[in-house]
């Protein structure tokens, strides 16, 4: 297609590598899915990992169609087709068909054994993409289940080193009513569905990928099982199935059904993410940059926020000026926790403070930060898209290394601006908060730090539009303090002064 070329193996009757035109890997290379020497996509395997060779193959390139054909020793004939879509569209660039045909040309019923259909392999494009996004996928009925390579690995409770569970060569799951199966690295998936019948089982492995630093960087393979099935003498059966091999693009995955979009797993803050994805890319067609597109989405947010949060500030504020008074409560009842915490409660209800209001807007953003963290970890719209300094907004913008470690300037940047938006916010005078905010730079750095450049930027253009705020509302006065039934009796005085002047 125009976007992608398919490379056959004519011994086992698959797709050994797929060459995609539009998206580059290391040294700006053309991404390849399913190199050579691994396991073709659409292969035919049985339970003890043996593979159904001795194809030979026919090309149509008029017809856009690749067809083997082979002969069990119980005389099945099977028969591959390959073939693009009869109308190759832009959302259909890396779909292809296959139908697989069985028939029985000998004189007798023959059974074919269960058999499993490759996936392919999946193994990191880029030397930054985490391992938890290398994959193995599969859905039955519209919910999906997945393995990352390190479930391989077993897992331990870390210091005392408890075995939690047991390292393993094979992921094999035995159901029924499997709709697909994928395995998947960071930004790039291979899917094989089945379209007019239902996998009973899947298998997955993990294999060593070579690396010239003799880093442990793991790939997986795996495969769609079939139930086994009897035909009478010139009797065929097809199965018919689909292959995309291709980028993570949510809006494509989503028009083929089956919840294939679900491989972005997007998990609890779908809704969010999916909301931010689209948003992000209406903003770039009229943009033409993510970059940007991500920084005015920031601003149109926290737009929308900046009510509760001066709201929150004026809180804060109150809480400040309650500061004396709560010194000395904590002063007189030190040795009474438990009375010092109900007189607390007395004086927040007194002068109608909430200590937690200060909190709310950071709590609303949490959602969008992880909304964004999930959005941007797989969305392939990203990948090389640069913005200043940053190559690749889908990678962190790493400038050079220091002993091995990497020096990546947007999240210090980004902790910078956390630091200085907590020295420009009130003290609320509540060491639970204050302790928590303390901490929040810390905990961003470890999220953003080795991850998409992205959402470095996108934390950092709302800690520099908080500021811009807070230095709107910092010199604002003091709320003057007055005691719920001060304010109350104030009110039914004024209700009293207008209701006489509206009698005369």
């Amino acid at each position: 297609t125009s976007s992608a070329e398919y490379a056959f193996e004519n011994d086992t009757g698959g797709i050994e590598q797929v060459l995609l035109y539009s998206h580059k890997g290391e040294q700006a290379q053309n991404v390849l899915l399913n190199q050579k020497d691994t396991a073709p996509i659409g292969t035919i395997n049985f339970e003890a990992n043996e593979v159904l060779k001795g194809f030979s193959m026919q090309s149509d390139a008029t017809k856009g169609e690749v067809v083997f054909k082979t002969t069990t020793k119980d005389g099945i004939e099977v028969t591959k087709r390959f073939h693009l879509p009869d109308n190759v569209s832009p959302d259909a660039q890396y779909l292809v068909g296959l139908e697989i045909s069985f028939k029985n040309t000998s004189a007798a019923k023959v059974t074919f054994p269960p058999y499993f259909i490759s996936t392919g392999r999946a193994m990191p494009i880029h030397h930054s993409d985490l391992p938890l996004y290398t994959r193995f996928d599969w859905v039955r009925e519209g919910k999906m289940t997945n393995t990352d390579v390190n479930w391989f690995a077993g897992s331990k409770v870390p210091v005392i080193g408890y075995e939690m569970s047991k390292p393993q060569d094979t992921y094999k799951i035995s159901s029924d009513k499997i709709t697909w199966a994928a395995v998947s690295s960071q930004y790039f998936c291979t899917i094989v569905c089945a379209e007019d019948s239902s996998g009973t089982q899947v298998w997955a492995k993990r294999f060593l990928v070579p690396d010239e630093n003799n880093k442990q960087i793991y790939g997986i393979e795996g495969a769609l099982g079939f139930s086994a099935f009897s035909l009478a003498p010139q009797e065929e059966v097809t199965r018919k199935l689909t292959v995309y091999a291709g980028p993570k693009d949510y809006t494509i995955l989503q028009k083929f059904g089956d919840k294939q979009q679900e491989i972005m797993k997007y998990g609890w803050f779908k809704p969010v993410s999916v909301f931010l994805l689209n948003s992000m890319n209406w903003l770039y067609s009229k943009l033409g940059s993510y970059a940007w597109a991500i920084i005015i989405l920031t601003l149109c947010i926290k737009t929308a926020m900046w009510p509760l949060q001066n709201k929150a500030t004026q809180s804060m504020k109150k809480m400040s000026a309650l500061s004396p008074k709560m010194t000395e409560l904590r002063a007189k009842y030190k040795d009474d926790p438990t009375k010092m915490n109900e007189e607390l409660m007395k004086l927040y209800r007194e002068y109608n403070v909430n200590p937690f209001s200060g909190c709310f807007p950071m709590l609303i953003q949490i959602p969008i930060f992880f909304g964004f963290y999930a959005m941007l970890g797989t969305s392939i719209e990203l990948r090389n898209s640069s913005f200043l300094w940053i190559h690749d907004l889908s990678q962190p913008d790493t400038i050079f290394h220091i002993a091995g470690f990497p020096i990546n300037i947007l999240p210090l940047i980004m902790a910078g601006t956390m630091i200085w938006q907590m020295t420009l916010t009130p003290k609320s005078g509540d060491a639970t908060q204050q302790r928590f905010m303390f901490f929040m730079p810390v905990i961003f750095i470890v999220f953003c730090y080795n991850y998409a450049s992205a959402l470095a930027l996108y934390w950092t253009t709302q800690n520099i539009f908080s500021i811009v705020q807070l230095y709107f509302t910092r010199n604002a006065p003091l709320p003057t303090l007055e005691k719920k039934s001060d304010v109350a009796r104030r009110n039914a005085l004024e209700e009293k002064k207008k209701r006489k002047q509206r009698k005369l």
